[in-house]
């Protein structure tokens, strides 16, 4: 995929530092005008290539935590599958993988009493599959809101995180008390689009701006919502990405995670309840960078007994949202996609 020039780059990285940034700020860090930055997220937007979205906690998302799946598909199989469980209620990342398993998943049913359905029936029972492996994610000691693309200056970098600081968390995250009906529909507009803004919140949920600010920056602040960028690893020179589930010594689990969470390649690093122990999904330039980081990286961490690696050859589905050839699907009709006051 070479869908992206450099400037395009810019604006992607400048956004994973500061989701909600107003163009006139992107603008400011980049050097360019608010209009010509206007036109270019404008342009990756309509083109399905970019969104920015709201990534949900777990505690509003669903009841309990992810799991993740492993899907060993009949021959020929795999890209079957994965669109049969891409249409499942509950998936939220489907991948056609090669190397240990046909077909990546991680499911998030919204009730837990249907876990075990999904797992032991919908996805075992799913035509062509032949078997299926899943683990309870414990904790994630990074998630994909946290990547970011290194192509700014440190000068530009502290001008967006001060913008972005007083939208991030103030407190860990803890579980919430039961949402207002305005907490949930603003939710689901932040959901939707990360940027939109309390304006837009006050209009289309019919309350005063005062307290659509206050309603919006406190599901912000609370973790509830975190804003990010989606957009395909490959649209910004990612060939390779890999889900690699470690098995780990007990005592080392803790400085294990901790240790890839910091690792530049990590997107997305857990602790599960099963064979693996940790599970590193990570993004890499090309084979060498895959190489260095299993043989080097991983090799110095101590408590580290094996490896298995899934390669993604294809991604269906990610946070919910389904995808082909790197294009995002297109938005739900409501959402108010061309009604964004930046």
């Amino acid at each position: 995929m070479s869908f992206l020039d450099d400037d395009d780059l810019d604006l992607v990285a400048a956004l994973q530092h500061a989701p909600r940034a107003p163009l006139s700020l992107l603008a400011e860090a980049l050097g360019v005008s608010a209009s010509t930055v206007g036109r270019r997220l404008a342009r990756l937007e309509s083109e399905r290539l970019l969104r920015v979205i709201g990534q949900l906690d777990w505690s509003v998302s669903g009841e309990g935590h992810p799991w993740h799946v492993w899907v060993t598909a009949e021959p020929g199989g795999a890209p079957e599958v994965a669109r049969r469980l891409a249409e499942l209620p509950g998936t939220t990342l489907v991948a056609v993988t090669a190397g240990t398993t046909d077909v990546y998943c991680s499911v998030l049913p919204e009730h837990r009493a249907d876990v075990r359905d999904l797992l032991t029936r919908s996805i075992p029972a799913t035509p062509g599959v032949r078997s299926a492996r899943s683990e309870l994610v414990l904790s994630a000691t990074t998630k994909s809101d946290a990547w970011r693309l290194p192509r700014l200056a440190d000068d530009q970098v502290d001008r967006l995180t001060a913008r972005a600081a007083q939208d991030a968390p103030t407190s860990a995250s803890t579980a919430p008390d039961p949402l207002t009906d305005d907490e949930l529909r603003a939710l689901r507009l932040l959901a939707v689009d990360g940027r939109t803004t309390a304006a837009q919140v006050s209009r289309r949920l019919a309350i005063g701006r005062s307290t659509a600010y206050r309603l919006t920056q406190s599901l912000l602040q609370r973790g509830l919502v975190r804003p990010r960028v989606e957009i395909e690893p490959a649209l910004l020179g990612y060939a390779l990405e890999a889900v690699v589930a470690l098995t780990v010594a007990p005592g080392a689990i803790r400085d294990v995670a901790a240790a890839l969470s910091t690792h530049p390649s990590a997107r997305y690093v857990s602790t599960t309840a099963g064979h693996s122990c940790v599970v590193h999904q990570g993004v890499f330039r090309d084979e060498r960078g895959l190489a260095d980081f299993l043989t080097h990286d991983l090799a110095e961490l101590p408590g580290v007994t094996s490896f298995d690696v899934s390669i993604v050859l294809e991604a269906l589905r990610r946070h919910w949202l389904d995808r082909e050839a790197g294009r995002l699907a297109a938005a739900a009709p409501g959402t108010h996609d061309g009604d964004r006051d930046r």
